[in-house]
């Protein structure tokens, strides 16, 4: 497996270097949306939280970063922490009065939130209301060095995105993320024992809206351009799909899930205006034949192909103290 994670990682670094253009704006796009899956996946995942307003911090930090790039400056050190910083207070004023509630009562409040920026992006006019926020520059480090070259851009994503996914990681490994396990699995149990379930609810709440925040600062500086339905329930809908067929409760299932849905959505759309209703029958068929996700087909493959070397090594004859072949 790490021969596999290695693999991928050379791939990721050399990528620019093969003639590939447009699969190359295709993967960045990729990219990004794996953050905001792995973002969502904190969430639904870890913390059992189903978050139907996750896109309203992915819209903030897209529109924050794009209004401080045109008005302020493009410097990274100024557009990705005010993303954050914007992403993650509103995740705060939204989280504490969601995570009061739970099951279907969270999710539509969460959702109610969420149209709520919505609506106040499509009528602001410091966002350019229903036409979109355009003309948001690349980022740039000072003293002439910018990502405004695709191939400048795509790195600056993948590092941050391996340095979000080993952030995320090291948290869901910390004892954090084994009480918002504990969290989902039993709530009542973990406050029993004296844990304050609120309070790790929302901190898991705000860290997952930054993170969302930092991936649409960062859509919004790959498209030049951010609109919004950026901010609309189905981008909060589409993320929700990429966990799920990625494997929820597994940060590389969500970035697989996000990878395959874009690529997926790419291809179909190139041939027919029906995407959706190819990808709702994909999305169904992950449902019903494999509940976990892409990565609970591997780790199904990874245990047949235990059991089968089990079985053979079990199988193979052995001799006695004579020599002579023994079952």
């Amino acid at each position: 497996m790490r021969g596999v994670v290695v693999l991928a990682l050379i791939l990721l670094v050399v990528f620019p270097f093969l003639p590939f253009s447009y699969a190359l704006a295709v993967l960045t796009d990729v990219l990004i949306f794996g953050l905001f899956a792995m973002s969502l996946d904190l969430l639904l995942g870890y913390t059992g939280l189903v978050s139907f307003g996750h896109a309203a911090f992915f819209g903030i930090g897209a529109y924050v970063a794009g209004i401080v790039g045109i008005h302020v400056g493009p410097q990274i050190y100024l557009t990705l922490p005010a993303a954050l910083a914007s992403a993650a207070l509103a995740a705060l004023v939204i989280g504490y009065f969601s995570i009061r509630t739970t099951g279907v009562y969270f999710l539509m409040l969460t959702l109610a939130f969420s149209q709520m920026v919505y609506a106040a992006a499509f009528k602001a006019p410091f966002t350019g209301a229903s036409n979109g926020l355009a003309g948001i520059p690349r980022p740039t480090l000072g003293g002439g060095f910018g990502f405004a070259d695709s191939t400048a851009f795509y790195y600056l994503v993948l590092a941050l995105v391996l340095l979000s996914y080993w952030i995320m990681a090291r948290l869901v490994a910390a004892p954090f993320g084994k009480s918002l396990r504990g969290i989902k699995e039993n709530e009542s149990r973990m406050r029993a024992v004296g844990y304050n379930v609120q309070r790790y609810k929302l901190a898991a709440f705000v860290i997952a809206g930054a993170f969302a925040g930092l991936a649409g600062a960062l859509r919004a500086q790959f498209n030049f351009f951010v609109a919004p339905d950026t901010l609309y329930w189905t981008t909060s809908g589409i993320v929700l799909v990429m966990v799920i067929i990625g494997g929820a409760g597994t940060l590389v299932g969500a970035a697989l899930g996000a990878g395959l849905v874009q690529v997926l959505q790419n291809l179909i759309s190139s041939y027919t205006e029906r995407w959706p209703l190819l990808l709702g029958a994909i999305f169904i068929l992950f449902v019903l034949y494999a509940p976990k996700g892409m990565m609970g087909m591997v780790d199904q493959l990874n245990n047949k192909a235990l059991h089968v070397s089990t079985l053979a090594r079990s199988n193979v004859p052995t001799r006695d103290d004579d020599g002579r072949l023994g079952g």
